[in-house]
């Protein structure tokens, strides 16, 4: 895995496809506070606990102006089914090309880590979880969202 983003880092634009098939890009966000959080794989126990935890708090989240995104190399394709099963309700960025992922410095082998980035309203990376706890960590995200001033 190369070297995480730094706090205080200009987070790195990007543009890929949603879980819809529809252009997304973070500059689109500017001037939201942005939670961009990198998964391994669909469909899987970890990565399915992430999710469903950002689904159910993800009210907080749209309430308080905050974007979440879920990024990891599955195709769109494989997003909507990973999207209709678990009724996600937030954007699933694909990086099937895999540039997401180098620019964030977590690609590691064939698929990404488990890593979440916080970016501010000005787009700088604002927080960084180089370790992640699946099943608690919208919760823990939101608590920091608040701690760094980010939301009130």
């Amino acid at each position: 895995m190369a070297n995480l983003l730094e706090i205080g880092a200009k987070a790195p634009d990007f543009e890929s496809v949603d879980q819809n098939g529809k252009n997304v890009r973070l500059s689109d966000f500017k001037g939201k506070p942005v939670v961009l959080y990198f998964y391994p794989k669909d469909d899987t126990p970890g990565c399915t606990a992430e999710a469903c935890n950002f689904r159910d708090h993800i009210d907080h989240y749209e309430k308080n102006g905050v974007k979440v995104l879920g990024v990891s190399v599955d195709s769109d394709t494989s997003h909507k089914k990973f999207e209709k099963k678990y009724n996600l309700n937030f954007t699933l960025v694909s990086d099937k090309k895999k540039d997401i992922t180098q620019k964030y410095g977590v690609l590691k082998e064939k698929t990404a880590s488990r890593v979440t980035y916080l970016i501010d309203r000005d787009g700088k990376i604002a927080y960084v979880y180089p370790k992640v706890s699946p099943k608690e960590h919208a919760v823990e995200v939101f608590e920091k969202l608040k701690e760094l001033k980010l939301i009130s």
